[in-house]
């Protein structure tokens, strides 16, 4: 094993540690998703997909994993670095041989790793329950997690550099949940939005990644579309990553 490997398990088991004790952010991570999924299907039921060529099951599903990667990724990740941030954590590991970006990953890596169990249980889901079948192109939902899961943790690093304490958090994060939840295929597919309003809509940060997932599911997106999302997603995952390296705050704010 690899120093690099051993570093990121330590920093990972601690910040599990972490996870488990808070009540709170476990509450967000474990029955936030499944409770929103439920919203959403409510929502969705008696609205006309004819246009998305999608159905209510389809629709939830994937709307399901978008939730998942706002409410366990984002979400928790901004209070975790911030939390961190603000007890010298991250400070008093950066004197060590651990660098940056190994911190930044390790921190993250309870929440990725949940998150990508949450997923998988909702494709288990969606083809036991609502008698979805498999995904028709498996490739295409996976390269959008992992594409999701990438952006929105280096979004939440992003974001904490402009959260002061854990508590304003939940202000901070809202935005991307806000704009996210109608704006990028969340609560109801794009295509049944006006055209001018869905083409604005598919240059926001999860529209990318979503439409992957979207993609994966039903298959049948034309190669056009998907390059468009697979590049805008990295686009925001590239700009993300530079907010991290200018503005990240490694010690806290006074």
């Amino acid at each position: 094993m690899s120093a690099t490997t051993r570093r990121l398990n330590a920093l990972g088991r601690a910040e599990l540690t972490l996870l488990v004790r808070n009540r709170t952010t476990l509450f967000v991570a474990l029955l936030m998703p499944p409770a929103m999924i439920m919203l959403m299907a409510s929502t969705l039921d008696g609205m006309d997909l004819g246009p998305a060529g999608m159905s209510i099951g389809e629709a939830t599903m994937t709307g399901g994993i978008g939730m998942v990667l706002i409410l366990v990724v984002h979400l928790n990740l901004v209070s975790a670095y911030v939390a961190r941030r603000e007890e010298l954590v991250l400070k008093r590991l950066r004197t060590g041989e651990v660098p940056d970006h190994e911190i930044l990953t390790g921190t993250a890596l309870p929440a990725v790793g949940l998150a990508l169990a949450q997923c998988l249980l909702i494709v288990i889901a969606g083809m036991a329950l609502l008698d979805l079948g498999a995904p028709r192109r498996p490739d295409l939902l996976v390269a959008g997690i992992l594409l999701g899961t990438l952006l929105t943790a280096a979004l939440a690093a992003a974001t904490s550099a402009f959260t002061r304490t854990v508590e304003s958090s939940q202000i901070t994060t809202m935005p991307m949940f806000l704009i996210s939840l109608p704006g990028s295929g969340l609560l109801f597919p794009l295509d049944v939005l006006p055209d001018k309003i869905a083409s604005v809509c598919e240059l926001l940060p999860l529209t990318g990644a979503m439409t992957l997932v979207r993609a994966g599911w039903l298959g049948d997106t034309g190669s056009g579309e998907l390059l468009g999302a697979a590049v805008t997603a990295l686009a925001w995952v590239v700009v993300s990553v530079f907010a991290v390296q200018r503005w990240f705050r490694w010690e806290p704010r006074r």
